[in-house]
């Protein structure tokens, strides 16, 4: 029984079937872990969300950014952006059946395996929040995503504020945060102030912001953390966070990480057809 880590799949409904082929999967046995943003961007975001669906509890999915933009669509509540290809969805025959296991996917899990506790999330984690209150206040966001206020939700969702997490935050304020660190965090100062202009690798960090994961004290850096999101980061020589997004959508690879044990993990990658101009996403 093997367990996989899987990056950004964007729409990459072909690469992820040659990179399952590559892994030799069988949902009978193993498990995949995707890290969000499951959807847009690539040619066929229907066809992914019903090969990981058919699944089942072999296919525990992360939602991203992109994935709650297309919950924004389908509501109402934002206008399709001129690059978005989530059009197969928003018009399929199934789109009530997508569109409702969408929203019951999580903002973060925990797993694990052979001595080593890894935290997934698609973006990133504030430094003040441990393992467990970081599964915590995905939990919250996932009861709203799950029930009738979704639709409120969702119009409140945009915007960059408040910037810093306060444990005495309530209502649509706290969720803001919660939502922005988890699905499109990239740069915070060390007090937990969040930056989302900038979309570089972590050398093009603003004065006075560092990559989320290079916080001085971060409360996760006890725990493995993996993330996708960060398509221009590259590689990362460090075993205590696990960089997954390769840009396969911007004709780089889509990637998987085989679980074996701490710091000892085997790297699987497809090459993928360009979808979209090489660029930031």
């Amino acid at each position: 029984m093997a367990h996989y880590l899987i990056g950004d799949v964007q729409g990459c409904n072909d690469a992820l079937q040659r990179l399952l082929d590559t892994l030799a999967f069988s949902p009978s046995r193993d498990t995949l872990w995707l890290l969000g943003d499951l959807v847009n961007r690539g040619p066929d975001s229907a066809g992914v969300l019903r090969r990981l669906m058919g699944y089942g509890d072999a296919a525990r999915c992360l939602l991203g950014n992109h994935d709650l933009h297309l919950l924004a669509v389908a509501h109402g509540v934002r206008p399709p952006h001129r690059s978005d290809t989530v059009a197969d969805i928003l018009h399929a025959p199934d789109r009530a059946a997508l569109l409702d296991w969408l929203r019951r996917q999580s903002l973060a899990l925990r797993h694990a395996q052979a001595g080593e506790e890894i935290l997934m999330v698609h973006a990133g984690v504030l430094p003040a929040w441990d393992a467990s209150k970081t599964i915590a206040l995905a939990g919250e966001l996932e009861t709203v995503l799950c029930g009738p206020a979704l639709p409120d939700f969702l119009r409140s969702m945009y915007g960059n504020e408040p910037a810093a997490w306060d444990d005495g935050l309530q209502g649509d304020a706290r969720l803001r945060v919660i939502v922005n660190a988890l699905t499109r965090l990239r740069f915070c100062t060390d007090d937990g102030t969040m930056e989302f202009t900038t979309k570089e690798g972590a050398g093009a960090a603003p004065p006075g912001y560092r990559p989320w994961f290079e916080v001085p004290g971060r409360r996760t850096a006890g725990v493995t953390v993996a993330f996708g999101h960060w398509s221009t980061l590259g590689r990362l020589a460090r075993k205590d966070v696990l960089a997954l997004d390769t840009g396969c959508v911007w004709g780089g690879c889509l990637t998987a990480l085989r679980l074996v044990g701490p710091g000892a993990h085997e790297r699987i990658e497809v090459k993928c057809e360009a979808a979209q101009t090489p660029g930031t996403p």
